[in-house]
């Protein structure tokens, strides 16, 4: 991989796909720009699912968007789901892939969750060498994204934003940008959302996401089953302000509304970030 291959063109506001919207999507017209399918839910050969996405991507852009990797572990990289999401790849043709900056399992045992690193320098070294083991197997870069996070590591020597840029340089990938997760853990570990913002290279943001989460006081939880909060549109804001023109879009993984309703968010993401690039332009 290249540090002088560009990112890819704004793909504009999209949607995460889900099982409820197919069929809605496929008989109408939404503003609707491009879609994210969850990786893991495509990998079978066949099947109606595969069907559905291969229909869906003759009408918008998609993206991959993984679970699984498990990047940061010190187990080996799973060569058999490399090359699953590689079959998948030729066959979706997506515009990017990209998965989490965490660990989901070790010893072989599947923890079903995405679990934060200590943010070191034999971390760094670590998950940078996978990544470009993973870019050299796919034969593209990929995303990596911020997880929400509840628990921190005395060991850390950076914070979660150096660590993150750090890995994204010496990997050469690229970053998804979740910017309810900087939200969720600023608010869990006391940190200072927009400075956050202030250390990623903007050249490296190629994904915005955004969610809504659950909020018990002291702890807030990402749960992507509700509204965007005011405050995270306003992190989203400042993240346009600071990143320019990055493809946006919606998550929303349970209790799933009606397809309008998550239209209508996008519409405010919209409607947030295009004056603020028309100013910048």
């Amino acid at each position: 991989m290249s540090n002088s291959d560009p990112r890819h063109p704004p793909l504009g506001y999209g949607l995460g796909l889900r099982v409820e919207h197919y069929e809605e999507l496929l008989g109408g017209d939404p503003a609707v720009d491009w879609l994210e399918a969850l990786s893991e839910n495509y990998l079978v050969p066949g099947g109606r699912p595969l069907d559905y996405l291969a229909r869906l991507r003759e009408r918008w852009p998609v993206v991959l968007h993984g679970v699984s990797l498990s990047i940061g572990s010190s187990d080996p990289l799973n060569r058999d789901y490399l090359a699953q999401l590689r079959r998948l790849a030729e066959t979706v043709e997506p515009a990017w892939m990209s998965d989490h900056l965490c660990w989901t399992g070790v010893d072989g045992s599947n923890l079903h969750d995405l679990m934060p690193l200590p943010y070191t320098e034999e971390a760094i070294d670590h998950v940078a060498a996978r990544v470009r083991e993973v870019q050299d197997f796919l034969g593209r870069r990929i995303l990596l994204e911020n997880v929400s996070s509840y628990v921190a590591f005395h060991a850390s020597q950076l914070s979660e934003s150096q660590f993150l840029a750090e890995i994204a340089r010496r990997a050469d990938c690229l970053i998804l940008l979740d910017v309810n997760n900087i939200h969720v853990s600023a608010h869990n570990h006391g940190f200072d959302a927009r400075g956050y913002l202030d250390e990623i290279p903007f050249e490296r943001v190629q994904q915005f996401h955004l969610a809504g989460h659950e909020h018990n006081g002291a702890l807030i939880v990402d749960t992507h089953d509700a509204a965007i909060v005011d405050p995270v549109w306003d992190l989203y804001a400042d993240a346009v302000r600071r990143f320019g023109p990055v493809s946006t879009m919606i998550e929303r993984d349970d209790r799933i509304p009606p397809l309008a309703d998550l239209i209508a968010e996008l519409d405010r993401a919209r409607a947030i970030a295009e004056p603020i690039l028309r100013a910048a332009a």
